[in-house]
């Protein structure tokens, strides 16, 4: 295949000579050329080569999540991580998810785990408007509670069993938020975009540096994706335990 396929949209990433041969890709009803992903609110750039609208339905993993794809982006190389975590998390658990985007993670979470409540936190207007949309579609607003704002204002303190830090950029800044968020025990699920040779050291160091005099325990540390040339999409799950 010549992209991906997001609800009946297909991304490509260069212009196309066979159009109609892609839309007999089935469930395909549009083709849109997707370009460079740029800005802290990581906004892609798309071209829409057939059909009408840039909305559509995406489904995975018994999820669905209604997104514009010239407005918001979604990447296929982190389903897995968003299946480990749907698996992961604990009955009567609390969760906030500081960079919730469209419901990435906090979606699959309330659909296939227990929790006993998500705070989802978000900063960008549109990602936070089909956040808000997904938590309707996929029945869960008794479990999902949709925060729009900057999460060092709105994030809630000491409530959380676990941390949700599933956005790379300059993730390590709001390790604090994160400290701030998690109760004794709880467990920081960070993502960093590393250096190969760096991959396992520097994610967990600068965990350790926000947590002062809390003890950390690394239960898990796994390599996402290949984010760029020599430098890998890792997530580690950091247990912060009780105070010295």
């Amino acid at each position: 295949m010549k992209g991906k396929v997001l609800g009946d949209i297909l991304l490509v990433k260069e212009d196309q000579d066979d159009l109609q041969e892609l839309l007999k890709i089935p469930g395909v009803n549009k083709i849109a050329k997707l370009g460079y992903i740029s800005g802290p609110q990581r906004k892609p750039e798309v071209e829409l080569l057939w059909g009408e609208g840039t909305e559509t339905i995406h489904k995975e993993n018994k999820c669905l999540f209604k997104m514009d794809v010239s407005q918001v982006m979604w990447s296929k190389g982190n389903t897995a991580e968003r299946i480990r975590l749907s698996k992961l998390i604990n009955d009567g658990e609390i969760v906030v998810d500081l960079f919730a985007g469209i419901g990435y993670f906090s979606i699959p979470i309330a659909v296939h785990s227990r929790p006993k409540k998500v705070y989802a936190v978000e900063i960008n207007p549109v990602s936070y408007h089909y956040l808000k949309e997904n938590v309707l579609l996929n029945r869960v607003d008794d479990i999902v509670e949709p925060l729009f704002g900057d999460c060092r204002d709105v994030a809630p303190q000491k409530v959380a069993d676990r941390v949700l830090m599933g956005y790379i950029g300059n993730t390590h800044e709001y390790l604090d938020v994160a400290m701030n968020a998690i109760r004794d025990g709880g467990v920081i699920h960070y993502h960093e975009s590393v250096p190969e040779k760096l991959k396992f050291i520097r994610p967990v160091e600068r965990i350790k540096s926000a947590a002062i005099d809390q003890e950390v325990e690394i239960l898990n540390q796994r390599i996402i994706k290949k984010y760029a040339p020599g430098v890998y999409h890792v997530v580690i799950d950091a247990k912060i335990g009780i105070r010295c």
